[in-house]
């Protein structure tokens, strides 16, 4: 069963960790949220990177590329290890792209447009952000076994356990009751 059924919850606090959120329970079933070039689009616009889908035939596995070598140089930071240099060399080439237009409308509103590549620039200008900033030590993975989403941890103490309280929270907290309240056999 997947952890989540929304494939567009935006929940780890950053543009680069909801992108590799798009890929589940990783240690486990593997659930790839990104499976098509129609899926990719959409995924831009409910990211809210861009405000129209781009055109994204044939993009898919660069998209692909660029979420894992990402997750790899989140875990490397979070296991305190030297992250890989083609990783992030892959990021640092997404992020040298032009990220999305953003226009101010006579009615205050902004508009965001451009095509696949400024969106995925967008994705891996954030990691650098977060990576070259004090917040990368708020990085946390999800403390509920089957899932692996990453998040950073804003509460007051550090004292997070889980990405969503209301998904995978919840799911952890039911699992320890039913074990606490479960008869042995015999």
């Amino acid at each position: 069963m997947s952890t989540f059924a929304d494939p567009h919850l935006f929940i780890s606090g950053n543009l680069a960790l909801n992108f590799i959120g798009t890929a589940q329970e990783r240690r486990t079933t593997f659930i790839d949220r990104l499976t098509s070039d129609d899926e990719l689009a959409e995924w831009t616009t409910a990211a809210g990177i861009l405000d129209t889908e781009p055109d994204c035939v044939g993009a898919l596995t660069r998209a692909v590329k660029l979420r894992e070598a990402t997750w790899r140089l989140m875990l490397a930071t979070l296991d305190g290890e030297p992250a890989a240099d083609a990783d992030r060399r892959l990021v640092n080439r997404h992020a040298h792209d032009s990220p999305p237009v953003l226009t101010l409308r006579a009615d205050g509103s902004v508009h965001r447009s451009g095509t696949l590549d400024s969106a995925l620039a967008a994705v891996a200008r954030s990691a650098i952000e977060l990576l070259g900033s004090p917040d990368r030590d708020r990085i946390k993975e999800c403390g509920r076994d089957a899932c692996t989403r990453l998040y950073i941890d804003t509460s007051r103490g550090g004292s997070r356990r889980w990405c969503d309280m209301a998904v995978c929270g919840n799911r952890a907290k039911s699992k320890a009751f039913r074990a606490r309240n479960t008869e042995p056999a015999g």
